[in-house]
């Protein structure tokens, strides 16, 4: 008895698994969701205040959601089903009787009405094999007055033509409505056309069928969530008979793109209108408007190779567009959403080769902006006002192919006065060349407009240009890309012993050097990544100790060695278990907490200190090899393990059965001998 459920759950993936549409896979998943309601029972999810209802799947089962609002759990009879009165569930099938006596059972009591009031009732009661597109009784009530006071004056023609159109000459079951599908309608053949999405949601010229499958002696009725009406135009007849459209007309025809809207495909369009084209600085849209690259990015990104119906959206998906990157098309409530934001006017304008939709913004891609048009508006405001205060704006709205390393807004932490200096630095985050990240490589050196060469380093989680690394992905514009990087650059500007002389915290580190023979050492090509302790670090040695590790250059020089590294090491760099190999000695452990870089569990006060030859960073402690049997979880958390070796920080402090352990180590013998 316990391997039942097993088995019960193993037939019920199987059954969803061998559904043969997205339809049919909701469907079935509705009615698994609505067994325990008893036979034929489904699960349908309504949005509260609406008459909108849907099969649920598994993502909106779990979320309760549809198109960002929260929805009611209801069960109804699966399609085809009835109640009986005392039993469980919708054990009956629907008595199979004529199309014309179906609408009147499945909701389409006013298609049903005007059927007989057309004469149409004599067709869809007697022989032949017909599919009903049947608009519900909501969808009637919700066509505008003057329309159906039109349909209705005229029922032997107009009304009569109208629900002929709803009608195929034969059955076709959702199985058959394949995506992309068209058949002729009884209305003078024009065409109705199927759209049928993975999510399950099945459409007829845009309207939803929300009761499919109903099955009559003379054919099938699929209930519809609106009034369709017969297409013969392309999508590009409405760009060129619609006057809010001017503009984005002058533009197709501009970019060369009418030929492509006048042909078969099935597009989605979303139309920027004339007010949309207005918002846009005049100076920024006559840029685009005379570029016909510009201009082509710009109007494919309105673009997607797939026909989307409004009501094919119950959460947001990101599509790709004809230029090539992705839109966020979603939906909250019953508006239809842009990259989150609701801009659509007008929906579900259908012509024969696809959709458009009525936007009130335009929607720019970065490949239509200049450097300048990227930074504006994004994450780097501050370095960007800052560029152009350094009078480096030029760069950043011309055509040259840059690539302009922004630091994003956190990297200032206060308001930063305008120099000669900062001129400079600012001219240094600008390279010559239009680069992608990804063509970047370790040791690679790229030339500034300031004509500095920067170095990349590239590591296990992080790509670096000196001491900034690259936070977000490219911004790929016209003629120059944008990397966001996350410090303000700074270039190297000497050896790692000029950078070393340079700072007055490191004078007794320096005479140190002097005194080990090591001078040469940290002028060398490198790489190198120096440790280096500042004067506290010094004086918080026993007088005597010092004055004896001072007075033997080797074994200094050993200790020293012990705090450089054989490669450059950024902080950007330091992953959660990084090690580095010294000069001499065992491996140093570095770890990041808190943003903070902790090596040999002692942390750094000031990362980054680049030179030509390598990278410094400050420590206030002279570094010491770990013990040889530590606790593994407190090796992991430098913060944790802190206070547990303050005790043993001072170099005075005498621990001969870790030394005796690693008694090898000869930096550790000397560690050993100066304590």
């Amino acid at each position: 008895m316990k391997h039942i459920p097993l088995l019960s759950l193993a037939l019920t993936l199987i059954a969803i698994c061998d559904a043969k549409s997205p339809y049919q896979s909701v469907l079935q998943h509705s009615r698994i969701r609505g067994r325990q309601q008893g036979p034929n029972v489904c699960a349908m999810q309504k949005i509260p205040g609406t008459q909108k209802k849907y099969f649920t799947n598994c993502k909106q089962w779990y979320h309760r959601k549809v198109c960002g609002k929260p929805t009611v759990i209801s069960y109804e009879c699966c399609p085809g089903y009835e109640k009986l009165p005392g039993e469980k569930g919708c054990p009956a099938a629907l008595p199979l009787v004529n199309i014309y006596n179906t609408l009147g059972v499945v909701g389409a009591g006013t298609t049903k009405m005007y059927s007989e009031r057309a004469q149409l009732r004599e067709e869809i009661e007697g022989p032949g094999s017909f599919t009903f597109f049947a608009p519900s009784n909501e969808a009637w009530a919700s066509l505008p007055t003057e329309i159906l006071d039109a349909l209705v004056s005229n029922v032997n023609i107009e009304l009569l033509n109208a629900l002929h159109y709803h009608m195929v000459n034969r059955r076709l079951t959702s199985e058959e409505l394949k995506h992309g599908s068209s058949f002729p309608s009884m209305y003078q053949d024009f065409n109705v056309h199927i759209h049928h999405y993975p999510n399950g949601i099945v459409t007829v010229n845009c309207a939803r069928l929300v009761k499919t499958d109903q099955h009559a002696t003379n054919g099938i009725v699929h209930v519809v969530d609106r009034v369709i009406t017969a297409i013969s135009n392309n999508i590009h007849s409405f760009i060129d008979t619609d006057d809010s459209l001017d503009t984005l007309r002058t533009a197709v025809a501009a970019a060369g793109l009418t030929a492509m809207l006048e042909s078969d495909g099935h597009y989605t369009l979303f139309a920027p209108t004339n007010e949309a084209f207005d918002k846009i600085p005049k100076q920024m849209l006559n840029r685009i408007l005379g570029d016909p690259v510009a201009l082509k990015d710009l109007l494919n990104y309105h673009i997607l190779n797939n026909m989307q119906c409004s009501e094919s959206i119950i959460s947001g998906t990101p599509m790709e567009t004809l230029q090539g990157t992705v839109l966020e098309v979603g939906c909250d409530g019953s508006k239809m959403t842009l990259n989150g934001k609701a801009i659509i006017e007008k929906s579900d304008q259908l012509g024969t080769n696809g959709v458009i939709h009525y936007i009130n913004e335009l929607l720019i891609p970065d490949s239509a902006k200049t450097l300048l048009e990227l930074a504006q508006g994004s994450v780097v405001t501050t370095a960007t006002k800052m560029f152009v205060d350094a009078g480096l704006e030029g760069h950043l709205i011309g055509s040259e192919p840059l690539t302009l390393l922004a630091p994003h807004n956190e990297a200032f932490k206060d308001n930063v006065r305008m120099t000669d200096q900062l001129k400079r630095l600012l001219k240094n985050h600008i390279l010559k060349e239009q680069l992608s990240s990804k063509s970047l490589y370790h040791g690679q050196e790229l030339e500034t407009l300031g004509g500095l060469k920067l170095r990349v380093f590239v590591y296990r989680n992080s790509l670096c240009i000196e001491n900034s690394c690259v936070a977000a992905h490219d911004k790929t514009g016209r003629f120059a890309n944008m990397f966001i990087v996350d410090k303000v650059l700074t270039p190297p500007m000497g050896t790692i012993m000029d950078v070393l002389k340079a700072d007055e915290r490191f004078s007794l580190l320096v005479g140190a050097i002097q005194t080990a023979g090591m001078t040469e050492l940290m002028n060398q090509a490198g790489p190198h990544t120096v440790f280096a302790p500042t004067n506290d670090a010094f004086s918080a040695l026993p007088k005597a100790d010092l004055n004896r590790l001072m007075g033997n250059p080797q074994e200094l020089a050993s200790v020293l060695k012990y705090h450089m590294g054989k490669e450059i090491l950024i902080s950007g760099g330091v992953g959660s278990h990084s090690r580095l190999t010294p000069l001499q000695g065992d491996k140093l452990e570095l770890n990041m907490k808190n943003q903070t870089v902790y090596v040999n569990r002692i942390p750094v006060v000031e990362a980054d200190l680049m030179a030509t030859n390598g990278v410094v960073h400050v420590v206030r402690s002279i570094i010491k090899p770990l013990p040889a049997k530590v606790d593994r979880e407190q090796a992991d958390d430098p913060v944790r393990t802190d206070s547990a070796i303050r005790t043993d920080s001072r170099i005075g402090v005498r621990n001969d059965d870790i030394f005796q352990k690693i008694r090898n180590n000869h930096y550790s013998r000397t560690m050993t001998r100066i304590q």
